[in-house]
């Protein structure tokens, strides 16, 4: 057991050295130097750090060690090690400005240990006018924006109390005629302590090469040079590369019934159930961002959960509640959140989860 935490402590400082570093550099040479908002700017694909599920969204995505469910793997892939049976989520977040966010995935059990997985992650947005500074209420023509994520996911147990879990995703971002697409993986680890339900968790989300977009708006046809007279020539514009928003999560969530009722964790069966979470997030370019969350859980059937982040320009408090459906065929639940955005009104997330033991 000294072991297994001497090595649990070595990768997680590794990991964190690591990440402090691959920041370091990005703010040096992505970002600007205009004081709080000096990483602002760095990175595309910034769907990537929209949250799934509404459960996790409820506690304001204080959630890195909290997740056993298929929005796991957005969170921190080791969770779905706590996944038992085959199981599959559909999550739909009404975005602002006619934009949808929606998350379906799926896990499927290898063993006693291990799990493999499935996720489909898309931001779409309606059918958007193309204007033009001498035509500025339209030309007529539309176009719209649709980004997407494949991702497959390996995971399980190491050891009893140590989990693991790894994500290769396909990125692809599109408007218009002109897209951009390339490769990242997510890694992350579970740990239970054994005191009291309290686990830690560690992730990295979206570690990939740069991006850069091409397509056909970025064909041209003219001369290099006006004054020459020589026939136009096929031209095509050079877009910029850009880095994918990456990120470092470190969570810690603890059982808070175990304390009241001075057990050493509470029972699965229990009438009330009261976990707490804290996460912190930093980012590749946006400042850090700190998150605590809470949900209570009522005969194993009605939960309600609340939350707070701290560091985010937009989103701060944030609740929602979940209902459970337990039957001899299957398991089934509906989760529902809402997220008060400064100055844009509201963000609603609904979530409907199915196992099938």
């Amino acid at each position: 057991m000294k072991r297994i935490i001497r090595s649990l402590l070595t990768v997680s400082i590794g990991i964190l050295l690591t990440t402090t570093v691959l920041f370091a550099v990005d703010t040096q040479s992505e970002g600007s130097s205009a004081g709080d908002f000096r990483k602002v700017g760095a990175a595309g694909s910034q769907f990537l750090k929209i949250g799934v599920g509404a459960r996790a969204s409820g506690m304001a995505g204080a959630y890195g060690s909290v997740g056993n469910d298929i929005s796991s793997l957005y969170w921190n892939a080791a969770g779905i090690a706590d996944i038992k049976d085959i199981a599959g989520s559909f999550s739909y977040t009404s975005w602002f400005a006619g934009f949808s966010h929606n998350f379906v995935g799926g896990c499927i059990p290898l063993s006693d240990k291990y799990r493999a997985a499935f996720s489909i992650t898309s931001f779409t947005s309606d059918q958007i006018p193309i204007t033009t500074i001498e035509k500025d209420q339209g030309t007529g023509a539309k176009y719209s924006v649709s980004d997407f994520a494949i991702g497959l996911s390996f995971g399980g147990y190491i050891t009893d109390q140590f989990s693991f879990g790894t994500t290769l995703k396909y990125i692809q971002n599109a408007f218009s005629t002109v897209s951009a697409s390339g490769i990242a993986f997510d890694v992350g680890t579970i740990y239970k302590t054994g005191f009291q339900g309290t686990k830690i968790g560690f992730s990295i989300h979206n570690l990939g090469g740069q991006q850069n977009y091409t397509g056909q708006d970025l064909n041209r046809t003219g001369k290099l040079v006006p004054e020459q007279y020589a026939s136009p020539s096929d031209l095509q514009l050079l877009s910029s590369p850009y880095n994918l928003p990456l990120t470092f999560r470190a969570s810690i969530s603890t059982d808070v019934m175990s304390f009241i009722n001075g057990e050493s964790i509470t029972p699965s069966d229990a009438d009330h159930k009261w976990i707490a979470c804290v996460d912190f997030e930093t980012l590749s370019d946006t400042p850090e961002q700190f998150s605590i969350g809470t949900e209570y859980v009522w005969k194993n059937f009605i939960a309600i959960r609340g939350g707070y982040r701290f560091g985010h320009d937009t989103f701060n408090v944030a609740g929602g509640v979940g209902l459970k459906y337990i039957s001899g065929g299957f398991d089934g639940q509906i989760d529902y959140s809402i997220s008060p955005a400064q100055n844009l009104g509201l963000v609603n997330r609904f979530t409907l989860s199915v196992r099938v033991p």
